[in-house]
């Protein structure tokens, strides 16, 4: 068995969705500023819903697995040039980092 979909409340869904596109490689297909659906190369769906406020609990996030600590030293570089607030990468149960994503949910890379 294996997830197929998840569904995020956001406050901007054409920020998150290119958020998601352009850090994880997601492909959107479809939408608008109130609702859109993306996708993986493996069929998983994450579909985006707009809401005027989010209050997900402190600990609640989505998690992007990398190839290596190299993948993700360089998204890390890359979301923090873009202005993206984030900790420097640690080894905690992974090589990972969190960010605060467009749209109010977090999210952590890890290897």
């Amino acid at each position: 068995m294996k997830l197929s979909h998840i569904n995020l409340t956001v406050t901007d869904v054409p920020a998150a969705a290119q958020f998601l596109e352009k850090y994880f490689g997601l492909r959107q297909q479809g939408g608008n500023k109130g609702f859109t659906i993306l996708f993986d190369d493996d069929g998983m769906s994450v579909t985006l819903m707009k809401a005027s406020e989010v209050a997900y609990p402190k600990t609640f996030h989505i998690g992007f697995g990398q190839e290596s600590d190299e993948r993700v030293n360089e998204l890390y570089q890359r979301m923090r040039d873009d202005g993206l607030a984030a900790e420097p990468p640690q080894r905690s149960h992974a090589w990972t980092f969190y960010v605060h994503a467009p749209g109010g949910f977090l999210v952590e890379v890890m290897s």
